[in-house]
């Protein structure tokens, strides 16, 4: 079966074998998210799952990676999961790695055996979507994971074997909030220590309840030097033992990268240098979700 539109994956698995377990998204709630609008939540037939599997195995037999879809696959049932991963395994004799978005209220439902036995079915990494470290921006937002489950799930997955990358989103917080959306997601992230770790900006994408906020006043965006100024802060607070970090996706103004702690000043320089306006941006209009 062709794949569902809209796709929504990280620029990471942009060579993966996209397969959707799911459609759409069973938290979707986010006021400031609109990927899956007009998608309802649905999980595919085991049947349909296994025929795209074969399908995509007859013409790409040497694939080493697989994406699962759409928003958070780790809200299959033990028992709906691991028999797709034991068919990517047998389809793909090369198959390196798994990854999949997560929600950590999904992550933390599996128990300490299951996570191994996902670990040993080759996925071995989530994409979870911390966005603020603050509970109180985070329930204003309807996200249905809390913090200390996204904090607690990344913990236990590792514990596991498998990975996370972190995503937080910049601006979330709105201008009322920024200093306590920093505060909070530096403690949070130090307590997690993801393995990875990217930013976004937040974008106000129209139709969705933040849309609406904006609109009526309730909320008020950050600006392009707001948004750097966020960045420096919760750089300057992180104590990562050792994190990939990535700042390169479109909704950024300025495109980051490097390693903790190795690189933590290089990246503090760096936001310093676009501060004081010594490093040409991204415009508005190359800016994209």
């Amino acid at each position: 079966m062709a794949i569902i539109e809209p796709v929504i994956r990280p620029p990471a698995e942009a060579d993966s074998f996209l397969l959707q377990v799911t459609l759409g998204c069973s938290a979707d709630h986010c006021s400031f998210c609109g990927a899956y609008k007009g998608k309802p939540f649905r999980v595919k037939d085991a049947a349909e799952v296994f025929s795209d599997i074969d399908r995509y195995a007859r013409r790409y037999p040497g694939t080493r990676r697989v994406f699962l879809m759409d928003g958070d696959a780790l809200v299959l049932a033990h028992s709906k999961l691991v028999p797709a991963l034991k068919k990517l395994g047998q389809v793909f004799p090369s198959l390196s790695r798994v990854s999949a978005y997560a929600n950590g209220s999904n992550i933390t439902r599996k128990s300490d055996a299951e996570l191994a036995e996902l670990y040993a079915h080759k996925l071995s990494l989530f994409y979870t979507g911390l966005e603020s470290g603050s509970q109180r921006i985070l329930d204003r937002c309807g996200k249905t994971s809390s913090v200390e489950e996204m904090i607690q799930g990344v913990r236990r997955a590792e514990a596991a074997g498998i990975k996370s990358s972190a995503i937080v989103l910049l601006g979330l917080g709105g201008k009322k909030d920024s200093a306590e959306h920093v505060k909070a997601t530096v403690e949070a992230l130090n307590r997690m220590q993801p393995r990875y770790l990217s930013f976004l900006s937040l974008m106000v994408i129209p139709g969705t309840p933040l849309a609406e906020e904006l609109r009526r006043g309730d909320f008020e965006e950050l600006d392009t030097t707001e948004l750097l100024r966020e960045a420096y802060a919760i750089i300057r607070g992180l104590e990562l033992k050792r994190t990939v970090f990535r700042s390169d996706h479109a909704s950024n103004y300025l495109a980051l990268e490097g390693t903790f702690p190795k690189d933590k000043p290089a990246l503090l320089k760096a936001l310093k240098a676009a501060l004081d306006g010594e490093i040409r941006l991204r415009p508005n209009f190359a800016r994209g979700l």
